[in-house]
């Protein structure tokens, strides 16, 4: 059974994250643990702001928080966020990767390690190829990886370096990816 969703994204994310969150419903059954790229210094405007049109909360979290399900986390500006196999954050200031922290693949890649095939990958718009060596390491795992169709993203670069270096399970449209998730754990919480 799936334990924990993952998303990576990038240029366009706002408008994807603004897609997805607000759809899944308030009972949504695991946590949801969020990379989007942007300038170290930032404040916590974009969590905030979802949160108020989400029917789960939205926050950004703290270092050896636990992650409870029914929640949505997003990574601080400035620091890679991993996640622990004893179910707690870790925030960490080691250098940028693909010139990103956060970094998406410090993300899946912690998730895998943490998580093994409990896990669910989601890669979305954005400019560069980070996450796609992360959603490898999920699917190596037995996780499963959905990326978003490259011809509906606001930037398809990175979907498209996500399928090839490590393909994917679904190439789903952003619309559709709120009903398939939660359908896809009741199924699995029922089962």
């Amino acid at each position: 059974m799936y334990e924990l969703v993952v998303i990576g994204v990038s240029s366009g994310g706002i408008e994807a994250l603004k897609t997805i969150l607000p759809a899944l419903p308030a009972d949504f059954p695991v946590p949801l643990v969020i990379v989007q790229h942007r300038e170290s210094g930032g404040d916590d405007f974009l969590a905030e702001h979802l949160d108020t049109m989400s029917q789960i909360s939205v926050q950004e979290p703290e270092d050896k928080e636990r992650i409870e399900p029914g929640h949505a986390y997003i990574a601080p500006a400035g620091y890679h966020l991993l996640l622990e196999a004893d179910g707690c954050f870790s925030l960490s200031v080691d250098p940028p990767v693909m010139y990103a922290r956060p970094s998406i693949d410090v993300l899946f890649e912690s998730a895998a390690a943490a998580y093994g095939a409990r896990v669910i990958g989601l890669i979305l718009t954005g400019a560069n190829s980070d996450g796609a060596a992360g959603l490898k390491a999920i699917r190596q795992k037995g996780g499963l990886g959905i990326v978003q169709n490259p011809e509906t993203a606001h930037s398809p670069t990175m979907p498209h370096a996500a399928l090839n270096m490590a393909g994917a399970d679904r190439v789903m449209d952003l619309a559709g990816i709120p009903a398939f998730l939660t359908g896809l754990l009741q199924e699995k919480r029922r089962s």
